[in-house]
């Protein structure tokens, strides 16, 4: 079997999906459209590789500790009850040499997809966006090469036939800093072959994640379907001027103890993603709506650059930290 993994993708959680399957040992391939993506990605790998081995490093500090199990980066230690300073020295060894020797970064689609063992589209939430890229790399693909999808919302179902390998075609979605909150949500639709599925779940597996399997479609899966009303809500506030971003995430903290507020976390998933989100909606089209206000905020910081942590400023300013 090939080792060789594909995102198709440079965002937030390509990204992160990339780092961690080269940790692991496949030979990782990011496909992106232009010599500009390579700019805007090439500092996400720096960035999340290197955060990735601190949260290791500092993994040694807590052997021994009882609070150690509910905080160390459980994607990079598959056993916590068998960690060892000298154990976990030996995981930063190989996860430093891993991290440098595994990630290619390909502009060209048919070099980047041969011989591949599984592909992992990680594009923009926008319907037709993913659908171009699908139909670009349709006759690319190997005949085994299994095809996944890290949509936040959007059910494979939609795009099954646009593939070209409906049966061998499922969502795999990461929850962000994927290396600590390790979940990988597995969902098929009606064509995907069971024994695709089981692979991508053997997948999930092998890259340090807990595989939670779906039982039919749903849109947002399990986390999203909780995830995405919660942020909506919170964004609902903002536009209705009920409070302001900070006012809203310190009411939540304090009434919840949750370590960040909705907009702190809106901040890591990316700005852009919440308003193509918003945008699905039909409603957010009507002049005068309360979405249609929520979009219009949000693009006019995404038209500032301000699109969330990556970009240094999002709804809280991370060049001042």
């Amino acid at each position: 079997m090939s080792k060789k993994v594909v995102i198709l993708g440079g965002g937030v959680l390509g990204t992160q999906i990339g780092l961690m399957c080269a940790y692991y040992g496949y030979d990782t391939y990011f496909w992106l459209r232009s010599e500009s993506s390579i700019g805007r990605t090439t500092p996400k790998i720096e960035r999340y590789s290197a955060m990735m081995l601190s949260d290791l490093e500092k993994s040694k500090a807590l052997v021994g500790n009882p609070m150690g199990g509910y905080l160390y980066p459980r994607g990079m230690i598959t056993d916590w009850s068998k960690a060892t300073v000298e154990s976990i020295d030996a995981l930063l060894a190989e996860g430093k040499k891993n991290l440098s020797e595994n990630i290619h970064i390909e502009l060209d689609p048919k070099k980047a997809v041969e011989s591949a063992y599984l592909v992992i589209e990680s594009m923009a939430e926008e319907p037709a966006a993913k659908i171009a890229v699908y139909e670009k790399f349709r006759d690319l693909l190997d005949p085994e090469t299994i095809l996944c999808t890290n949509s936040s919302t959007l059910l494979p179902s939609m795009f099954a036939e646009h593939t070209g390998r409906p049966e061998k075609y499922c969502s795999l979605h990461f929850a962000n800093t994927i290396w600590k909150n390790n979940t990988a949500e597995i969902m098929g639709h009606p064509g995907t072959d069971g024994n695709v599925y089981n692979e991508v779940v053997k997948f999930a597996a092998s890259i340090g994640m807990v595989p939670l399997q779906l039982h039919k479609e749903q849109p947002g899966y399990i986390l999203n379907s909780m995830l995405v009303p919660f942020l909506t809500s919170a964004q609902a506030l903002w536009a209705n001027e009920v409070a302001d971003p900070q006012t809203i995430d310190l009411t939540w903290k304090l009434a919840t103890g949750a370590p960040k507020g909705p907009f702190e976390i809106l901040d890591i998933v990316g700005l852009e993603t919440a308003y193509n989100i918003n945008q699905m909606k039909p409603v957010a089209h009507e002049e005068g709506t309360l979405e249609y206000r929520m979009g219009k905020m949000l693009k006019e910081k995404i038209d500032k650059g301000e699109t969330g942590i990556n970009a240094g400023k999002g709804f809280y300013d991370y060049k001042k930290q």
